[in-house]
């Protein structure tokens, strides 16, 4: 398949996600008001998407708590800031076995699992333009953590988003992700143009080599919407690559918290750094109005209460 450079390119800032990372960089927001201050931050060097996890402000552990939600996405519409916000759905899968001799019942340590109406809570409340879907169970990382997704939890939450107007951003670790989210898209559960954010360089799904990439760039229909992203060293390649493969960029502290070697990058130091990638390749940075155009999204007010 041909290289289609994209030539314009929107930047979306994954702000903070649910890893360990707190504990590495003093940089890495952890209340509702840095991790709005960091996404407003990141909006104004040129993200027009910021994909937003929450955190216990008291401990720093991932949390799911709508009211934690609530207060991160007004924080971030009060400031008049335009931004495409687009909230994890991605929490409440989380299984921790009890080991290899014993892996049942799971482990009390790590393990969430929530139905699909409750993973979806602070969705329907606040009503962000995006919201993802992980399309797909694989083991993540080491040990006995296995990141779960089953076909009929995402089916019943691919029937929500649609139903409350939210668009899924399809998250894909591997091909076989990509071949189920076509699976939905033809029973009509996900509206084009879908979005596809392709999560490379993850333990265990797909690596992040070229050869990889491009295989996976090859299984996304012509007519949807794809950014990519790795972890880790090359984080701050994936700019270029994803660009060259047609695509759109993602960056940001939840997947790299280093803007050089030893130097730790705030968010917004991240996507000032992916700006002068895309525009060095002779693309153009689009902005979150031009991004609601392609993707079919309306930005809207949160509930009343």
């Amino acid at each position: 398949m041909p290289l289609t450079m994209n030539r314009e390119v929107f930047i979306t800032c994954a702000v903070t996600g649910s890893g360990d990372t707190t504990g590495k960089s003093d940089k890495v927001p952890v209340t509702p008001a840095q991790i709005a201050d960091s996404a407003i931050d990141a909006a104004r060097a040129g993200a027009a998407v910021v994909h937003c996890h929450v955190r216990d402000p008291q401990t720093g552990q991932p949390s799911r708590d709508p009211a934690l939600f609530r207060e991160v996405t007004e924080r971030i519409r009060d400031s008049e800031t335009d931004v495409v916000l687009n909230l994890t759905a991605g929490m409440g899968g989380d299984l921790v076995l009890g080991g290899v001799e014993t892996p049942l019942p799971p482990s009390t340590d790590g393990t969430d699992m929530a139905g699909a109406t409750e993973r979806l809570a602070h969705v329907a409340d606040c009503r962000p333009e995006i919201c993802t879907l992980d399309c797909g169970t694989m083991n993540f990382g080491h040990g006995d953590y296995i990141m779960t997704n089953s076909t009929a939890m995402l089916v019943e939450m691919a029937t929500q988003m649609q139903a409350l107007g939210v668009k899924p951003e399809i998250e894909a670790f591997d091909t076989g992700h990509l071949w189920f989210a076509r699976h939905l898209a033809e029973r009509g559960l996900i509206d084009s143009p879908a979005l596809v954010q392709l999560c490379m360089g993850i333990p265990w799904g797909a690596p992040d080599d070229l050869n990889t990439l491009m295989a996976m760039v090859n299984n996304v229909p012509e007519d949807w919407v794809f950014s990519a992203f790795s972890i880790g060293r090359n984080a701050m390649a994936y700019p270029a690559a994803a660009v060259l493969a047609g695509g759109n960029v993602r960056v940001g502290l939840e997947d790299n918290i280093y803007l050089s070697r030893g130097v730790f990058a705030t968010n917004a130091q991240l996507v000032e750094r992916a700006v002068d990638v895309v525009e060095n390749m002779g693309a153009t940075i689009i902005g979150p109005d031009a991004v609601r155009a392609r993707l079919g999204v309306t930005k809207r007010a949160p509930l009343a209460g």
